[in-house]
């Protein structure tokens, strides 16, 4: 069989091609006018120099976390201003509530909780000063967040690194939390120092009829430790108290643990606090509640659930690492907590998905701080 060949002929280089319309109007499709609220991104500009408090209020504009960051602290700015004259009076309300210095008196009740690494970590301090100068209401923490503020009373905890082998420090009687250590003696010291107080809470219970609760044990402890150094210390002082429902997950409840072989007979009753946290929120009226919540787990929870008996919180700031593809609570975003009453609808909530121990502490130089400081400068006038 013979074969035919077939001549392909090419379009010349040359020959004009149509101009494509539709990837042009694809790719040069048409904005919609942004309205006058919204903020035009811009970071701070060193040429300035270094001024750490316009760095600061730049976070607002530059975006991602950054911008979340500044919305943030907004937000506390907007918890600590609040006042109840800022409200119309209700129709129906008492004769106090319609006094105009009785409205000016009243502010935001403030929830804040944090878990125990942060008491580990040097954010320490920085809680330990918004107790010392009564800034916040209610605290809520881990067991660690609490017997670790009153171990570094005993004893220091040091830093060291993520990747320190865990089979050598052991054998050396070295803890790592995360990039921090903890030598075991510290426990060691803890025991010697709060055994002979549960004795004494013990003698109490008995003879005296006292009903402990973990809010409780936490106020005394603050009360023995007598060191400012100590937050619990200063919420002893200040009276703001101090929930914890998980006291035994802890060193404090390895103690408690080997308390009940030596003196059996120590009652902690977790009923009496749920219902004093609950009432914390419940008879907060006419005041606004807010959160501060560092990191996830019990704390969050428990601060959210405490609000959700109020139907809902006011303000609500997060910041942790959690993310909440996994259903967790930790990770959950504000706007899972307005679906269960804990967040108000009319709230404007804010997570910062940020490491606390970086983002808190610039939060209440911008926050807290910055109102303290204020106010001392105004009374130095």
């Amino acid at each position: 069989m013979g074969s035919e060949s077939t001549t392909s002929v090419a379009a010349p280089m040359d020959a004009p091609e149509e101009f494509p319309l539709f990837a042009h109007a694809a790719a040069m499709k048409v904005s919609a006018k942004l309205n006058d609220k919204s903020t035009i991104v811009c970071g701070y500009d060193f040429n300035e120099g270094i001024d750490h408090e316009k760095l600061l209020q730049s976070m607002l504009t530059t975006g991602f976390q950054a911008s979340h960051l500044g919305r943030a602290i907004d937000l506390v700015n907007n918890m600590l201003d609040w006042r109840l004259s800022d409200e119309p009076i209700e129709e129906g309300c008492s004769e106090e509530e319609r006094d105009p210095a009785f409205r000016q008196s009243v502010k935001c009740k403030i929830f804040m909780g944090f878990t125990s690494n942060l008491i580990s970590s040097g954010l320490r301090d920085t809680i330990r000063f918004l107790a010392e100068h009564r800034m916040v209401d209610v605290l809520v923490t881990t067991a660690g967040g609490v017997e670790e503020d009153l171990i570094k009373c005993l004893a220091p905890t040091y830093t060291g690194d993520f990747s320190l082998p865990g089979a050598q420090l052991r054998s050396n009687g070295l803890n790592r939390i995360g990039n921090l250590l903890v030598p075991n003696d510290n426990y060691c010291k803890f025991e010697d120092w709060i055994i002979p107080i549960f004795d004494q809470l013990l003698k109490e219970q008995k003879e005296q009829g006292v009903l402990w609760t973990p809010s409780k044990v936490i106020a005394r402890l603050g009360k023995e430790i007598n060191n400012p150094r100590s937050y619990c210390y200063w919420a002893y002082k200040n009276c703001i108290p101090v929930f914890c429902p998980g006291l035994t997950d802890g060193s404090l409840g390895d103690m408690l643990y080997f308390h009940s072989f030596r003196s059996p007979g120590l009652v902690v009753d977790i009923v009496q606090d749920i219902r004093a946290i609950n009432g914390e929120a419940v008879h907060a009226s006419p005041q606004k509640t807010g959160m501060i919540i560092l990191g996830g787990g019990m704390p969050k929870h428990h601060i959210c659930n405490a609000n959700m008996m109020r139907n809902g919180a006011d303000y609500a700031v997060y910041i942790n690492t959690a993310q909440e593809f996994d259903g967790s609570d930790s990770g959950a975003l504000p706007d899972e907590a307005v679906s269960w009453g804990k967040i108000r609808g009319s709230a404007t909530p804010i997570k910062v998905h940020c490491d606390a121990t970086i983002a808190f502490p610039l939060l209440v130089s911008q926050t807290f701080a910055k109102k303290l400081n204020e106010k001392c400068q105004g009374n130095t006038r």
